[in-house]
């Protein structure tokens, strides 16, 4: 990758820590979302503090960080889908790794869904459906995000049989980054004091 790619890359970065949840929980409700429910800066957060009217458009929006950088900064790098996966890529660390907020932002599932739906939409209309299959009888956000997760690279395989493999290298390598974002959720689910959702676990801990 030559050095007229880095701007590009940087610019995915900056638009994927763009703190959208943040920004909206404190310009509607006063407060930091990092301070109430779970605790985290994502739209599934802040659905349970203020509500789906501001969590669906911030899932959206977050899920624009991921679908402009492959889709628009990429382009002007290279054709590669290699360069593509990197752009989007590095969305999903800014809004994971926000230098806006201190470095500590969202678990990126949202932003990474935009980016793989640019990239290999068919997959991820199989991860969509297997996530929402898992909220529905689980009640948990979490499992599903983890679950759909863990099949994307299946899914790739199967309706891409001829994706490079270093591409699928690099989205199995992004899957277990969100699957150990996600290390907190896990230990709560086998606790049984994670977040159901649409409302909270009878023995959930305030702190």
């Amino acid at each position: 990758m030559t050095p007229s790619a880095l701007p590009w890359l940087l610019a995915s970065y900056l638009l994927g820590a763009i703190p959208t949840s943040y920004l909206v929980s404190r310009a509607v409700a006063g407060i930091d979302l990092r301070e109430h429910g779970s605790k985290n800066l994502g739209a599934t957060n802040l659905y349970r503090v203020l509500g789906w009217r501001y969590a669906v458009p911030v899932g959206l929006f977050d899920a624009l960080k991921g679908v402009i950088p492959v889709l628009a900064f990429a382009p002007r790098i290279s054709s590669s889908q290699l360069v593509a996966l990197a752009c989007g890529i590095a969305a999903v660390i800014g809004h994971v790794f926000s230098v806006f907020v201190r470095f500590k932002g969202g678990k990126g599932v949202a932003t990474a869904a935009g980016a793989i739906v640019a990239l290999h939409p068919l997959a991820l209309g199989g991860c969509v459906l297997i996530w929402a299959a898992v909220v529905y009888l689980s009640g948990y956000v979490s499992l599903g995000s983890v679950t759909a997760a863990a099949a994307l690279p299946i899914l790739v395989a199967i309706t891409e049989p001829h994706v490079a493999a270093a591409v699928l290298a690099i989205d199995t390598a992004l899957v277990a980054a969100i699957i150990w974002f996600h290390r907190a959720n896990i230990g709560r689910l086998l606790k049984g004091t994670e977040h159901r959702f649409g409302r909270r676990a009878a023995s959930e801990p305030r702190s």
